[in-house]
């Protein structure tokens, strides 16, 4: 199922809630692997959209295996985030207003690749080389990482 895409035949590019799920995942070296977008050229979180019945892990296995063909494992949370900040004008016109739910892992397997399309490439960077070019929604968790932080506090 796609509810996002089932929304969208009823509310057109309106604002709709979701809530994302999303993994940081650390190398061997304390890296972080972030995600180029098709979209926006911009660096994110890999993850996506939790469906209708999924748990959270459930869904951000799911996202992790489809955008980057990996199997993440022992997913730990990381953090929780809302705000004005989590409302995406996507350039196709959809308006969203996404919570994310933020893990964090080092465990994970298979080969890194860019299966569906949504991502340009995947690299690992570490706390001294984040991209300067990220995707707004994603940029408070990515940072919060560089800056070291282990549990992000919920306000």
């Amino acid at each position: 199922m796609n509810y996002i895409a089932e929304m969208r035949k009823h509310v057109g590019h309106d604002l709709v809630m979701t809530v994302g799920c999303g993994v940081l995942i650390e190398n061997e070296k304390g890296e972080l692997l972030l995600q180029r977008r098709s979209d926006t050229g911009q660096w994110c979180v890999p993850g996506g959209a939790l469906e209708p019945g999924e748990t959270y892990i459930e869904a951000a296995t799911r996202e992790l295996k489809e955008e980057t063909g990996i199997l993440v494992s022992d997913l730990k949370l990381f953090g929780l985030y809302s705000g004005a900040d989590r409302e995406i004008h996507y350039p196709n016109g959809d308006v969203v207003y996404s919570l994310s739910i933020i893990f964090i892992t080092t465990n994970y397997s298979g080969e890194i690749s860019v299966p569906d399309g949504e991502a340009l490439e995947h690299r690992f960077f570490d706390r001294d080389t984040i991209p300067k070019e990220l995707f707004v929604p994603d940029a408070r968790p990515i940072l919060d990482w560089a800056k070291g932080i282990k549990e992000v506090e919920v306000k």
